[in-house]
């Protein structure tokens, strides 16, 4: 894929040695210090590649609780050198950002002004940059989102099922996505503006119900259904072909383990307090199943509101997800954050307020990392202050997508682009 702006090149060469850097910078600490740099998963992927090269299964290694398709992936750290999966994670990353530069030019963004996005929120932003250095793997699945997005609004419906069966695979979050991507698909069959207001038919509007039953009737189409058989079927045959290797492992911890968890260890979570509290509990199994209900309703309510602008909806339910999750770190926030370039110019806010919002974000970290570091290094007692701390941290993040949606503006230039595909 060509970059195609000098602009960018130059971003992706600095973006490029800034990770070159970190990654060596992380050999050394790796070495020299008694805190690690390098993610401790990626001691847990390195192990579950080398039992793969031993023709064993990768859920040997304790808490290997990802797709076998990773451990495959990595196999070159076993045969060449364990840097290897860095730079794949890396490279990854920055594919990434060319990905959300083609997709804000198909949006009708100006180079400079796409640059700039991808720039300013991924490629220079220090999160991502130790996320992927680190050896964490969620570069691969922001590419994977990336790519579905772009080829749904480019209207490749058949790729972007692929690549939506394979982010699935990799990681349960974008499954989520679900139903914004049907929705958005069966606008544009209706004409591009979308379901009811302007829709195939007038009927069974004056309603809400009849507003939802219409709007879900009109799903039934081929995109959505070509979309449906095609990302069911690279899910299931990797799914199945796995299950063949593996048997039940492979269910039980890359699937069914993620449904089911309850992290009772420090978390951003604002239920990691009252999930450890109960952890013995006969109550303790439904109530983490309970925590998803918050999600569920957030999430249907962000989906019929912004189904139109894909990408926007996206973001919303990235957000929305993880700061409600059961379980909710740090590397979780590149989940957002790689969508982030493509909503930025549709997000009308003065940098005043950007750049405050930004500030909020990290002293809601900060305040939470404070009590973490003295109960994981120091052994204080501080798990209430921790939970405080996250509560604090969950009104920040709902404060700041409630700025978000309130300065969008859907830039009429961007709506004719993708009418016209």
């Amino acid at each position: 894929m060509a970059v195609g702006r000098p602009g960018l090149g130059a971003a992706l060469g600095a973006a490029l040695l800034a990770r070159l850097g970190l990654v060596l910078y992380g050999l050394h600490q790796d070495g020299a210090m008694r805190v690690r740099y390098t993610d401790v998963d990626y001691r847990v992927f390195t192990d579950a590649a080398r039992l793969v090269t031993e023709g064993r299964s990768p859920y040997r290694r304790a808490t290997y609780r990802y797709t076998p398709l990773l451990a495959w992936l990595l196999t070159p750290n076993v045969y060449l050198a364990e840097v290897f999966g860095k730079l794949l994670f890396v490279a990854g990353d920055l594919a990434a950002a060319v990905v959300a530069y083609r997709a804000l030019r198909r949006r009708g963004a100006a180079a400079g002004q796409a640059c700039g996005c991808c720039a300013a929120s991924w490629l220079l932003n220090p999160l991502p940059m130790a996320v992927s250095s680190r050896g964490n793997a969620e570069a691969l699945v922001a590419l994977l989102v990336l790519a579905t997005l772009y080829f749904v609004e480019g209207g490749s419906v058949g790729k972007a099922a692929v690549c939506y069966g394979l982010a699935v695979h990799m990681k349960i979050y974008p499954l989520t996505y679900a139903l914004p991507i049907a929705l958005h698909l069966q606008s544009k069959w209706c004409g591009g503006e979308g379901a009811v207001d302007t829709g195939c038919d007038k009927k069974a509007k004056f309603t809400f119900v009849g507003y939802l039953w219409q709007l879900f009737v009109k799903m039934l189409n081929r995109d959505v259904l070509l979309f449906g058989t095609v990302a069911g079927s690279v899910l299931a045959a990797l799914t199945v072909a796995f299950y063949h290797l593996y048997g039940w492992d492979f269910l039980e911890h890359a699937y069914l383990y993620h449904l089911t968890r309850r992290d009772i260890r420090h978390n951003f979570s604002p239920y990691f307090y009252m999930l450890y509290l109960t952890a013995e509990s006969k109550w303790s199994f439904a109530l983490g199943l309970a925590a998803f209900l918050p999600q569920l309703l957030l999430l249907l309510v962000v989906s019929i509101a912004f189904y139109r602008d894909l990408a926007f909806c996206c973001f919303l339910h990235t957000a929305i997800f993880v700061s409600f999750n059961k379980v909710c770190t740090s590397q979780y926030f590149v989940w957002y954050l790689c969508l982030l370039p493509l909503i930025m110019p549709s997000v009308k806010m003065s940098w005043c307020r950007g750049v405050l919002l930004l500030f909020l974000w990290f002293v809601g970290q900060g305040l939470w990392l404070a009590p973490a570091y003295f109960l994981e290094f120091k052994g204080y007692s501080t798990f209430l202050l921790i939970w405080l701390a996250g509560l604090l941290f969950l009104f920040i993040n709902s404060f700041i997508i409630v700025q978000i949606i309130s300065h969008y503006q859907k830039e009429a230039q961007v709506a004719k682009k993708l009418k016209q595909q």
